[in-house]
């Protein structure tokens, strides 16, 4: 089994997700965040009391950004070219195979991975056991 070459603790600053304003109140307003732009807006104003918003402070470190639970950074591929060039990244990335790629490719794919010791996200995936 492939290990990352250095084990950096991901911390979050915010896990909780940013609401949109009043989308507690209304079900045709959705959750996901929406910069407020009323005019008397007391969020836009940020008011004591209201809803935070998003701001460059609640970004992650970035040692750990974008990094997986394990410790590798993902990186998703489509053909053997893309598996070459990560050889002497095998300790840092991990390789994720696209969505696009079909399953005899893929077992392909998944072979060459291992020969390069490269881990594989979801090498599981589209693979069906053989029957006897």
């Amino acid at each position: 089994m492939v290990r990352p070459a250095a084990k950096v603790n991901i911390v979050k600053k915010r896990t909780k997700p940013f609401t949109r304003v009043q989308s507690d109140r209304f079900n045709r307003v959705g959750e996901s965040w929406r910069r407020p732009r009323g005019i008397d807006s007391a969020t836009r104003r940020r008011f004591k009391g209201t809803r935070p918003h998003p701001k460059i402070g609640f970004g992650s470190n970035k040692k750990s950004r974008f990094l997986l639970p394990d410790g590798f950074r993902k990186y998703t591929i489509q053909n053997k070219k893309d598996l070459e060039g990560l050889v002497m990244l095998n300790r840092t990335y991990a390789v994720e195979i696209a969505h696009t790629i079909g399953a005899k490719k893929r077992v392909v794919l998944v072979e060459r991975a291992k020969q390069l010791g490269l881990k594989v996200v979801n090498a599981d995936a589209r693979v069906r056991s053989v029957e006897n």
